[in-house]
């Protein structure tokens, strides 16, 4: 796991050139143990690199990395998993090099070099954001991996090609401008991240996964980039899975998922460095745990974070599968003080305004197990691939009820749950139980009511399930443009009905790498810790995305095939319970020890002159939040986390 930047300018080189130190400085934390940097005057384009060391500690994987033919120059963040297999595919069609160590780069840069730059990466299972320079050709190729776990920025700054695996890198170019996209912001504050190819900045972009830019000289003489080309797609994926779906009996699609998993896990415990896992002890990361253990002669390193707060502590649940699997467990119960002194670092750690509140004790538990080791799996993929998420059945059941009600019986309801308070407590109560919907925040009928007229008001599924996914629905940005989102789309790419499926693959593309990588990701490298993530194999993705809906629910019970793999491990009684998320009690805290905090960022003189976002909206919810009439936390931890970002910013982002 590493940071890599640079760029390419055509005209006064020397500012990349001097930058690039402080570019690369920029990216320490996700590289403790090395730093490089390497430059073509002639050519105009420069790299830097920091390195955190996990496969050959020696000086032979210092980058950025010449291959062995001189042609191409390489900053490479991430790691190849299979990259001994395609040593050996090298060697026995007699084009490997003579290898100077075992590093997945050498590795890389061997393959590019025998079989062209776009098989190669074809060919990889990995993470990985890459720059790639092919001095010969004069054209620099960018790469993100399939499922978007290592991030890639990119964009011009005053005619220079800028890239970096975070934001504060491209900063440090002079003349960098930190204009606030206003249509980004506005998406932000409805999803709680800014979303796809956006980033925060005008005129910065992040590559989407599984897709890689090509770019030449031309290009960067017009200042325009082609449109970057997917080399592997999701989507794709899932149409295939549909029209080859998996047939085998159920013995047969447990024993295949063991098989490909417990390969993916194989792969990814290759490490010259102490390696461990996040341990919930939810089905996800009890697997992940359960495969490792498998497949290791010593006892694994897990990991925890309990808390004291009822509701929010699932420690207990981890101790017991630690315990089990006899793995050497380490757990850590934190004080409310320990949690709220991460909360002022957030800004800086995400770079962007990020808004998941479960981004604290991912930062905790990412401290706790860099104490201990510099790698660790996690479980996270399998909701979105084993339609494990309680919204999947939420929306079930809410578009089995569009299907039986008329339009303007739809229309009556949504009125009466927003106008009569008495008829939106009873009815919420009656709707929401006998559904299953169970839809408002922290539980509260009123709540509830009110997200059940959302969802009645909409009418569609899509635009149901874009209320479940949505914070505000105000236009709370000043000066921002209606934008579509990445929920804002109805079609299955394939053919009939495929629902719920469908609402897994929306995740795919946008709620698993908007939030939940990015989360795990800034959060681990914040610490110098390297997360790998098992689940995200694209060959157990491929394989998750084949399967019948029949191997995801049955008989009322999510994730139905992972929990037979599981129970090979560990006893059905340990995991079956509700699912929690991996959260804090934001809610109680905003109006008790954050208030004074809170306060001070919702002051609403400051937005005023600030002037992105509306005060009056926010102030009213702020109110009715801290007299506990509402429970707003997640739309106020959106404003919060921006409102803190902008602080820890320079006065340049200010209008």
């Amino acid at each position: 796991m590493c940071g890599l930047t640079g760029g390419w300018a055509l005209r006064d080189f020397e500012v990349l050139r001097d930058a690039m130190p402080r570019m690369t400085a920029a990216l320490s934390h996700r590289g403790p143990d090395d730093s490089g940097q390497w430059s073509d005057a002639d050519a105009g384009v420069a790299f830097g690199h920091r390195r955190l060391a996990i496969v050959d500690l020696s000086p032979q994987g210092h980058q950025p990395m010449l291959s062995s033919s001189k042609r191409f120059v390489l900053a490479f963040n991430g790691e190849i998993y299979n990259h001994l297999d395609l040593r050996r595919d090298l060697e026995k069609a007699g084009c490997a090099p003579l290898w100077r160590g075992h590093s997945d780069s050498e590795t890389l840069l061997a393959v590019v070099d025998a079989w062209g730059v776009e098989q190669a990466i074809r060919r990889c299972v990995g993470m990985f954001a890459i720059a790639l320079w092919d001095r010969s050709e004069r054209e620099l190729w960018l790469f993100r991996d399939r499922l978007g776990e290592k991030p890639l920025y990119y964009g011009f700054v005053e005619g220079r090609l800028v890239f970096g695996s975070e934001l504060k890198a491209i900063r440090q170019i002079p003349g960098f401008s930190a204009e606030v996209d206003r249509d980004a912001l506005q998406l932000f504050m409805r999803y709680g991240a800014v979303p796809g190819a956006r980033s925060i900045y005008q005129g910065i972009r992040k590559l989407l996964p599984g897709t890689s830019l090509r770019i030449r000289g031309d290009d960067i003489a017009a200042g325009e980039l082609p449109a970057p080309r997917p080399y592997w797609s999701v989507t794709e994926a899932a149409v295939q899975g549909q029209r080859n779906p998996f047939c085998g009996s159920d013995e047969d699609a447990i024993n295949e998922l063991e098989r490909l998993f417990g390969d993916a896990i194989s792969q990814q415990m290759i490490a010259d460095v102490p390696l461990g896992a996040f341990l919930s002890g939810g089905i996800d990361s009890s697997v992940v745990v359960a495969s490792m253990q498998a497949h290791s002669s010593r006892p694994v390193k897990t990991f925890t974070i309990g808390f004291e707060e009822q509701g929010f502590d699932e420690a207990t649940y981890a101790r017991q599968v630690a315990q089990h699997l006899c793995t050497e467990h380490t757990e850590l119960y934190v004080r409310p003080s320990d949690a709220l002194d991460v909360i002022p670092k957030l800004p800086l750690i995400y770079d962007e305004p990020f808004a998941d509140s479960s981004q604290i004790p991912t930062c905790l538990v990412s401290v706790l197990a860099r104490r201990h080791v510099t790698v660790s799996l996690s479980g996270d993929g399998g909701d979105e691939l084993f339609l494990g998420y309680g919204r999947y059945q939420r929306a079930a059941n809410l578009r089995r009820l569009l299907r039986q009600l008329p339009g303007f019986v739809r229309g009556s309801v949504a009125f009466g749950l927003r106008s009569a308070p008495h008829f939106a407590m009873w009815g919420a109560e009656r709707m929401t139980a006998a559904l299953g919907l169970q839809l408002g925040p922290g539980g509260r009928t009123t709540d509830r009511a009110m997200k059940l007229a959302e969802l009645m008001h909409s009418g569609s599924i899509d635009g149901g399930y874009r209320g479940m996914m949505t914070r505000w629905n105000e236009p709370v940005v000043l000066g921002a443009s209606v934008v579509p989102g990445p929920y804002d789309c109805s079609d299955w790419p394939g053919e009939g009905d495929r629902f719920p499926g469908w609402l897994g693959l929306l995740d795919l593309h946008a709620y698993l790498p908007d939030v939940i990588l990015t989360k795990v990701d800034r959060a681990a490298m914040a610490a110098s810790l390297e997360t790998r993530v098992p689940m995200l194999d694209h060959r157990v993705v491929e394989f998750a995305l084949s399967l019948p809906q029949r191997f995801k629910w049955r008989d009322g019970q999510a994730k139905w095939l992972l929990r037979q793999v599981l129970y090979r491990y560990v006893p059905a009684s340990l995991i079956d319970r509700p699912k929690k998320g991996f959260g804090v009690p934001v809610a109680q805290w905003l109006r008790g020890p954050l208030r004074e905090w809170a306060e001070a960022l919702l002051d609403s003189g400051r937005l005023r002159r600030e002037g992105y976002l509306e005060p009056s909206l926010i102030v009213a919810k702020w109110q009715e939040h801290v007299s506990g009439a509402r429970d707003w936390q997640a739309m106020l931890w959106n404003v919060l986390m921006f409102q803190a970002w902008l602080d820890s910013s320079s006065e340049s982002l200010r209008p």
